[in-house]
């Protein structure tokens, strides 16, 4: 990408200037990053009253989470005349079954949808559909 820094592998995570990431709407920024930080085991790395960013331990990937006012939860699968999903994240996982549960146990839901056998569509508290699924 033109503007883009590149990592030369020799820059400390810390000091490199290359990161990239994804932001989600949400009605509480602070509550939704703390579902996905204990999902993913992540890292606050930047937060604010109505932004909160976390980060995984190595990478340079982001996941960010911003309140929207007047927040609509998505809908899946998508029907018409309700909020869409616009986009999905997406987890390789070793063990499907104790994937999903602690999902649920942390506050998401299984879709009643499930369009795939090695995928579990869930909904994080806000909505936002993502799915679980075995690699390989």
């Amino acid at each position: 990408m033109r503007g883009r820094i590149t990592d030369d592998s020799a820059t400390p995570r810390a000091g490199r200037r290359d990161y990239w990431g994804v932001v989600l709407d949400a009605p509480d920024a602070a509550m939704l990053a703390r579902f996905y930080t204990e999902l993913l085991g992540w890292q606050v790395h930047q937060e604010e009253p109505d932004f909160v960013s976390i980060a995984a331990p190595d990478g340079v990937a982001y996941l960010a989470v911003q309140t929207a006012a007047g927040y609509q939860r998505p809908t899946w699968p998508t029907t018409s005349g309700s909020p869409q999903m616009m986009m999905h994240l997406d987890f390789e996982v070793s063990d499907l079954g104790a994937a999903v549960a602690h999902a649920v146990e942390l506050g998401a839901t299984v879709a009643d949808h499930q369009p795939q056998q090695r995928v579990r569509v869930l909904l994080d508290p806000a909505g936002h559909p993502f799915c679980l699924y075995l690699g390989g």
